[in-house]
């Protein structure tokens, strides 16, 4: 069975907030070029806005349509 099998939805909800806290941290500081150039920083944010996104996934479609405001 799935490790993520029967987890609440809402945990998904604090782990977006963390990964997208992390993004803010990773990317503090640089400019654009910089940030594209720093190797380790790049990978860590993409990586981390690639985990945002499967952690969406886990949010009820339902949940999604009542709040259309949130994208």
């Amino acid at each position: 069975m799935s490790e993520t099998a029967g987890r609440e939805w809402r945990f998904y909800l604090d782990d977006m907030r963390a990964f997208a806290e992390k993004v803010l941290t990773y990317t503090d500081g640089f400019d654009q070029q910089g940030f594209t150039d720093s190797g380790l920083n790049y990978d860590a944010t993409v990586r981390n806005l690639e985990l945002i996104g499967e952690a969406a996934t886990h949010i009820p479609c339902e949940i999604r349509e009542n709040n259309p405001q949130i994208p």
